[in-house]
């Protein structure tokens, strides 16, 4: 491929079709949630064996990602790419074909060992080419898919599974890879150039220590931890005490995810423009002080109306407070979704574009890990009462908080590489002597 592949409009076909990978990557982690009623009932498991389906993927990630860093930079990024994208398709194509518990974990294992690398992957990819003054635009773009997925891919997932069965979303998935693959096979360039930008041709552990020697890449890694943190204390309880504590009904969850997904995609481009026109840490700081208020709203909220009204918690709630959890559920979806676009700009050019594959595969393991972490936190603070009431949420929200603030002081004192490991723009090129 020659470098006239880095004209704009080629660098936003290659930023779409990187969009629809991580599209498919979120619907696959994220549908197996409201499948849990039929897949427990399916397979006579129960709830904990269940929580297991859907930890192992993460896990899976992270101990690939880990393994990853050992190799991503060893390769031409495109070849690669399409290598385990490849894998993570026959992956989900066999959970949608598992016919016991055993297989479906087996599949599940593998579609997140490939899955995990794959995220890693896009974001090196986006700053391997793009340069760094538009960077916040590109991660926006490619960021668009979580919120992509929320409007679109779960709610069609759902319904295929209703008029076909559980399977059909997996195997639905996976022929999307398909038509993915070969537009990635024609948007991307052949990227090796990392290849002879001065990396070491030692072992693969010591590459990983070199990357881990580099003291910004540490504080890098504790930056990215504290911006899943942030979030995961929380959100995957968000559900259960929306129901329980502000009395939602089970069919209004939905609008939760609704209204919160069209609202993190219709801003995700501004703030995209936003991060490169006013700086990525600047940004990210303004973003990461914002999400304290739904966070807190949030928590705080059911007691507050309970209080004002003089109503039990849990009480149905009526239009007027339905919409106040609406609105700040949907705050949350766009701040907290919108944070990690200059966060992942961030962490992209924090990273020394030698070894920014091997950073991004170990970045993805430290995320996973942290998610886990946090969540597990959050389950051991939050507990039920004899009434079926979630109790000390607004612990878990305010440590959420906490890691919010912490993660702006570390973003201060990062070091951010503007200069590409990729090839030089065609306009560059031709000033170059």
């Amino acid at each position: 491929m020659t470098p006239a592949l880095y004209s704009r409009r080629r660098e936003l076909g290659l930023l779409l079709t990187l969009a629809g990978i991580q599209f498919t990557h979120i619907v696959d982690f994220m549908i197996m949630m409201p499948l849990g009623p039929q897949l427990t009932r399916l397979f006579g498991i129960s709830d904990a064996q269940f929580g297991l389906l859907v930890s192992s993927y993460t896990f899976a990630a992270g101990v690939s990602g880990l393994l990853a860093a050992g190799y991503i930079d060893r390769f031409d990024r495109k070849r690669l790419l399409l290598v385990l994208y490849g894998g993570f398709a026959l992956a989900t194509l066999a959970c949608g074909l598992a016919p016991t518990f055993g297989s479906l974990m087996v599949a599940r294992i593998a579609a997140g060992a490939f899955g995990g690398v794959l995220t890693a992957l896009a974001h090196t990819i986006v700053a391997d080419v793009v340069p760094f003054e538009r960077r916040g635009r590109a991660a926006a773009v490619v960021m668009s898919a979580f919120s992509l997925a929320t409007v679109a891919g779960v709610p069609g997932g759902l319904w295929l599974a209703a008029w076909a069965g559980w399977h059909m979303p997996f195997i639905a998935i996976a022929l999307l890879c398909a038509v993915l693959a070969l537009a990635a096979a024609w948007s991307l360039p052949a990227l090796r150039h990392h290849l002879s930008g001065g990396a070491s041709p030692s072992g693969v552990w010591r590459g990983m220590g070199e990357v881990l020697a580099d003291a910004n890449h540490r504080r890098a890694f504790l930056f990215s931890g504290l911006l899943m943190a942030t979030g995961f204390t929380t959100i995957p309880y968000i559900t259960l005490f929306t129901t329980s504590n502000a009395g939602l009904q089970d069919h209004q969850i939905p609008l939760l995810y609704l209204f919160g997904g069209i609202g993190s995609l219709l801003t995700a481009r501004w703030v995209g423009r936003w991060t490169d026109r006013h700086g990525k840490v600047r940004v990210f700081g303004w973003l990461a002080l914002a999400v304290l208020v739904p966070l807190l709203g949030i928590a705080l909220g059911p007691a507050v109306w309970a209080w004002a009204t003089d109503q039990p918690l849990a009480a149905p709630v009526p239009l007027l407070a339905l919409v106040a959890v609406v609105v700040l559920s949907t705050a949350q979806f766009v701040v907290m979704s919108g944070r990690m676009i200059p966060g992942m700009a961030i962490l992209a050019s924090a990273a020394d574009p030698v070894r920014r594959g091997t950073f991004m595969a170990f970045n993805g393991a430290v995320q996973s890990a942290a998610m886990g972490l946090a969540a597990l936190v959050g389950g051991l603070i939050i507990s039920r009462d004899d009434s079926g009431l979630l109790r000390h949420y607004w612990v878990a929200s305010l440590l959420g908080c906490v890691a919010s603030l912490a993660s702006v002081w570390v973003a201060k004192g990062l070091k951010l590489h503007t200069q590409q490991s990729g090839p030089k723009p065609v306009a560059a090129q031709a000033k170059a002597p």
